[in-house]
């Protein structure tokens, strides 16, 4: 349609240039999602997710490899965490190691810490992933049920950023925690007395992280999931993932990479103002809240 400045050459050479500088300039994380896929925003970065040989904390490791970050695939058996590793370094060309290590003992947590410094000098992001869940009704609920959701889900990511503070504390652009909480710490459901306890706590742990370290240019956030597609909900009677589907607005259960890609962002420098932020990714389960 010659003379119709839509079809203009140079008219259409002015938008895509216009496009791309937008793109390149003010969203620069959509930039490279989009157009420019060899840009690599983590280069050079070490992230380590616990619980990351499967589910979701492998979506996480994968997402922030995706984005050039050297990877610590921290799990409880050592040959989950080997494969995960050689199937994370095999896709994305990343540097990656896996690292057999409960959680709740700090002599593993710290010789992880000790593996970790030697292996890539420091590390950049820490994303406490690693969770387990134990539900039954208070008056049925044995001691040893509460203590290993607690010791799992709390503990846990006190001994393991405690271990690696000072790594993060010394990230050449500001070290990164994501502590995974669950939207169950913030309402309670009912037969998850220690896991919504857990959860809740690891919220006030993340606020703390960030008003203590703040100063230090550590940022510390938590994210919330709601019902997210996993092996383990995967599993459930079709009625229970029905139930579930039905609690969601949106109408839908998460995917993993809903996850993932709210912790990329808020690895990026995109989320540089964000810290002691609880964010939830429920499909709208909390709103309101």
């Amino acid at each position: 349609m010659k003379g119709d400045p839509y079809y203009d050459g140079v008219t259409i050479w002015r938008r895509v240039q216009f496009k791309r500088s937008f793109e390149k300039e003010l969203c620069p994380s959509f930039a490279f999602s989009f157009c420019d896929m060899s840009e690599k925003p983590f280069q050079g970065k070490t992230a380590l997710v616990t619980g990351s040989a499967r589910g979701i904390g492998r979506a996480i490791a994968e997402d922030l490899a995706a984005w050039g970050a050297n990877q610590v695939i921290l799990d409880v058996k050592q040959e989950d965490c080997d494969r995960t590793a050689k199937e994370i370094a095999e896709t994305y060309g990343v540097k990656t190691i896996g690292i057999a290590c409960n959680v709740i003992n700090s002599a593993d947590v710290d010789a992880a810490a000790e593996r970790v410094k030697n292996e890539f000098g420091g590390l950049d992001f820490l994303v406490n992933n690693a969770g387990i869940l134990r539900d039954n009704l208070l008056l049925r609920m044995k001691e040893e049920e509460w203590d290993v959701v607690m010791d799992v889900n709390l503990k846990g990511p006190f001994l393991v950023t405690k271990a690696f503070l000072s790594m993060l504390m010394k990230a050449k652009s500001g070290g990164r925690v994501v502590n995974i909480s669950s939207i169950s710490g913030l309402l309670g459901q009912a037969g998850q007395a220690n896991y919504a306890s857990s959860k809740s706590g690891l919220i006030g742990f993340t606020k703390v992280v960030a008003r203590e370290y703040a100063k230090k240019g550590l940022l510390c956030n938590a994210i919330c999931p709601g019902y997210v597609r996993t092996d383990l909900t995967d599993a459930l009677p079709d009625a229970v993932k029905e139930e579930l589907r039905k609690s969601v607005p949106l109408g839908r259960p998460g995917e993993v990479k809903d996850i993932s890609r709210v912790v990329r962002f808020l690895c990026s420098d995109d989320a540089g103002f964000i810290t002691g932020n609880v964010i939830r990714v429920d499909g709208g389960t909390v709103i309101g809240m």
